[in-house]
């Protein structure tokens, strides 16, 4: 990797852009440390995605990964919205949260929907051109191309171009330079670890920013489902942005020095670190979960004839662990009376907890789920 050089700046009259070297090319991979970090991440990510083999129903505890993910990815560039709100109904929020709260709804349907079309479409620029319509979709970034290469200079940090913490490339080269991507994603002849293959993907990515918006949130969101559209992963059970969030400073600082020092090294070891300890959590996220199901599925056999209706509002509560008692009626088909005595019982066996403390609009949590998660 000595002699891997990033790009340079070119000067364009009173700024300068930096222009990215093409990554469709050879890459030699001699640094003993990363290849140990390489061999534990590997590991890790197959013990992960067993629990896609074995977790009945997990489209169900993958959601909340999703609203997780969602959450600290958007909040990477700003959004305040964090997960319990995000659980929340948009009319439950006060209206100066409610602009977060849509970034945060349409990066887990972006996410959602780009899982549904790798059944469809290869890994691929125009993937990732859709999924970035559907991420800015009727929210603010939605004058900005969405669905779009750009067509102008963007910048990164800074009130205007002249103070730019950094400018990526002119907007002529971004169609040039994302067929390249592509053309190194599916480059059979290119020998490189897949989690490496997709850690360059995601620096040149986010190098060239080639939309004028929500370029963070696709550049993350690329990566689960770059491992699950190569069999790396049967369902997309890692998500990297809770890593990066607590790690913000590092995550610019070593996509920083890959331009300026061309340390791709380093880049390398932090994502893997990364990956590493993102599937280490998610293997005890998806331990805790089964033992939760466990305990759970033991404490409703207490509630005799109401079994089966509390097991519908159970399964509902895996995807979404806030409820109202209409939701309850409606999920189990019986009366608001009705919905209120399910919901006593459920509170009375530490399943459900009143979470508003209200007499109306009352919300209830399914309290010891979404501790796994925070």
């Amino acid at each position: 990797m000595e002699k891997f050089k990033s790009g340079q700046y070119i000067s364009q009259g009173y700024y300068k852009s930096f222009q990215p070297e093409l990554i469709n090319r050879q890459l030699q991979i001699e640094n003993m440390e990363i290849l140990q970090l390489l061999s534990q991440a590997d590991r890790e990510l197959g013990r992960l995605d067993m629990y896609s083999k074995y977790i009945p129903n997990i489209d169900l505890f993958i959601s909340m990964h999703v609203i997780k993910e969602a959450t600290q990815s958007s909040k990477i560039e700003g959004t305040q919205t964090n997960m319990d709100e995000a659980l929340l109904e948009k009319e439950d929020l006060p209206l100066d949260k409610r602009d977060d709260w849509e970034e945060v709804q349409n990066y887990i349907k972006a996410m959602e929907w780009a899982i549904i079309q790798l059944d469809k479409l290869p890994f691929s620029s125009k993937l990732m051109r859709e999924t970035h319509r559907v991420l800015l979709q009727g929210v603010r970034g939605e004058k900005k191309q969405p669905g779009e290469f750009r067509i102008s200079q963007n910048w990164i940090g800074g009130a205007a171009i002249n103070d730019a913490v950094f400018i990526p490339p002119v907007h002529t080269s971004v169609p040039e330079l994302m067929s390249d991507i592509e053309k190194f994603i599916h480059n059979e002849e290119i020998h490189i670890p897949e989690l490496l293959r997709i850690g360059l993907v995601h620096y040149q990515f986010e190098t060239i920013h080639p939309f004028l918006d929500g370029n963070g949130r696709v550049g993350r969101l690329i990566i689960p489902l770059y491992l699950v559209s190569k069999g790396i992963l049967q369902k997309p059970v890692l998500y990297l942005s809770d890593f990066f969030e607590k790690n913000r400073k590092l995550y610019y600082d070593n996509l920083t020095n890959v331009r300026e020092k061309n340390d791709l090294g380093q880049w390398f070891k932090f994502l893997l670190v990364g990956i590493l300890e993102t599937a280490k959590n998610g293997i005890k996220t998806f331990d805790g979960i089964m033992q939760l199901q466990k305990l759970t599925d033991i404490k409703i056999q207490l509630l005799g004839s109401r079994v089966s209706k509390a097991k519908k509002v159970i399964d509902y509560l895996y995807k979404r662990p806030m409820i109202t008692a209409n939701k309850v009626s409606e999920i189990a088909s019986i009366s608001m009376p009705s919905a209120y005595k399910l919901i006593s019982d459920l509170e009375d066996i530490n399943i459900l907890k009143e979470m508003t403390g209200g007499q109306r609009s009352r919300m209830y949590i399914f309290d010891n789920y979404i501790k796994l998660f925070r």
